[in-house]
């Protein structure tokens, strides 16, 4: 792969969004993957029942072998079902599932709900979507066709599930899926909306920290990253074993900044969620990978060739920028690395906000992991193909990754739920207008608990 160190004076502010564009729709012959070599394991899950509802559990054909799930039916169900898709797993060869957050309530207010491990594990979001679709077409036999089928099916999904439950009401989704299901609504949490910019994200804070802590690769990728990165770490944080670390030189100060700009600009608790350590380690350990988003795709997908990295708010990059940027690796993805398939959706599946259901989405201020930025790029998409009406977002001030509490996931899930049966859009947060997201009680409209370090919002 060709590397060039690309003049700072050339690259356009507007790479991230323009970057994250889905590719031409034409579909090719593509190698075998790694994913496709790797073997993973269902196992009957061991989650026990609650009053009031039937649940039932067991093994189920899957897109990449067996997958588990969960079904439960309330006594008194009112014919709508909730699918339920969860986070990023890991890599290990065990499958698991998990109930919704809100299992509980949803059982207590009549919802049938259902769940799959999927049928693989690491960021498998077309196993994801397929499985999850085909268990709930197979909702009545699995249930001993005790019940009518439901009304009305939705989705709702955390993290990588976020991701999952956005693709799955997509127009190509719909076109291209082999188990199609016309979801009534749809409600990402903490969720990536624009998967493109997700692993251009990592590739960017990783490649930033490298250089900026003086260890600045001349290959990519960078395949000394981990060997290198505790004294990375040394050289731009003050201790980094602690829950929270700091940035203790001008460099540590300049990423955090860059990373500010890279994940949705200024804004309320981005700096917490910065110094979270938990949240650094999840990002920094993704650091030299090759770009196959660890086998799920068979060439790289990223690339910074257009990529600008600031640490000032003016219009203009200072001198010292300039120069930064000349400095910085430079890389192109591959732009065959996930065209159309023949054979049903991409490896990544795509997301351009082309969506015909109601959709609602939640996100934390604070999230270093899967940044806020996503609720920006996701608008602009539905914005483009106009879709925007069909879309509420929802800012949180919380540092964490998917950190909500239960009020705030159970107004989230009314407001959603009456709007995708029929009643008023809800109201929701700008996500877009620098002035609003800076101000420092942004967030205050919908969060309902006051997080460690974060400051109250007064009535």
């Amino acid at each position: 792969m060709k590397l060039t160190r690309t003049s700072a004076a050339s690259l356009l502010m507007c790479s991230l969004i323009l970057s994250s564009c889905a590719p031409v729709m034409n579909t090719v012959a593509q190698p075998t993957r790694e994913q496709d070599t790797r073997v993973f394991t269902a196992a009957v899950p061991s989650t026990p029942s609650i009053a009031g509802a039937t649940l039932y559990k067991g093994l189920y054909a899957g897109e990449h072998g067996q997958a588990s799930y969960l079904i439960e039916v309330p006594e008194k169900w009112n014919g709508k079902l909730v699918m339920y898709a969860h986070g990023y797993a890991g890599t290990g060869a065990a499958l698991s599932v998990a109930p919704p957050p809100i299992r509980e309530y949803l059982v207590s207010q009549g919802y049938a709900w259902a769940a799959s491990s999927y049928s693989s594990n690491y960021y498998d979001v077309r196993s994801g979507i397929e499985d999850t679709n085909a268990l709930a077409q197979q909702f009545g036999a699995l249930t001993q066709s005790k019940y009518p089928a439901p009304s009305a099916t939705y989705i709702m999904g955390v993290s990588m599930g976020g991701n999952i439950a956005a693709a799955a009401v997509e127009t190509e989704t719909l076109a291209t899926a082999k188990h199609k299901v016309n979801y009534a609504a749809s409600m990402p949490l903490c969720g990536v909306l624009d998967p493109p910019y997700e692993f251009q994200w990592l590739g960017d804070y990783t490649l930033n920290a490298q250089e900026l802590g003086g260890y600045g690769s001349s290959t990519y990728p960078a395949s000394s990253f981990q060997t290198l990165l505790p004294d990375i770490k040394a050289g731009l944080f003050s201790d980094s074993s602690g829950d929270l670390w700091t940035p203790n030189t001008v460099q540590g100060t300049r990423l955090r900044d860059i990373a500010q700009n890279l994940t949705g600009g200024p804004r309320p608790v981005f700096e917490l969620g910065f110094r979270v350590g938990a949240l650094q380690n999840a990002v920094l350990s993704t650091g030299g990978s090759d770009g196959t988003l660890t086998g799920i795709l068979t060439k790289n997908f990223y690339g910074n060739q257009n990529a600008v990295y600031r640490w000032t708010q003016g219009q203009t990059p200072t001198a010292a920028e300039v120069a930064y940027n000349q400095a910085v690796l430079r890389t192109t993805a591959d732009p065959s690395a996930n065209l159309p398939r023949a054979d049903g959706l991409r490896w990544l599946p795509a997301i351009n906000a082309q969506f015909k259901v109601p959709v609602l989405t939640m996100h934390t201020l604070g999230d270093f992991y899967v940044p806020f930025a996503h609720e920006q790029h996701y608008l602009q998409m539905a914005q483009k193909n106009g879709t925007s009406g069909l879309l509420v977002q929802r800012a949180i001030r919380a540092a964490g990754h998917c950190e909500f509490v239960g009020a705030e996931f159970v107004e989230a899930f009314n407001d959603w739920m009456k709007w995708a049966s029929g009643g008023p859009k809800p109201t929701g947060d700008d996500v877009l207008t620098p002035s609003v997201v800076a101000d420092a009680k942004y967030g205050c409209q919908f969060t309902r608990a006051t997080r460690t370090g974060v400051d109250a919002c007064q009535p």
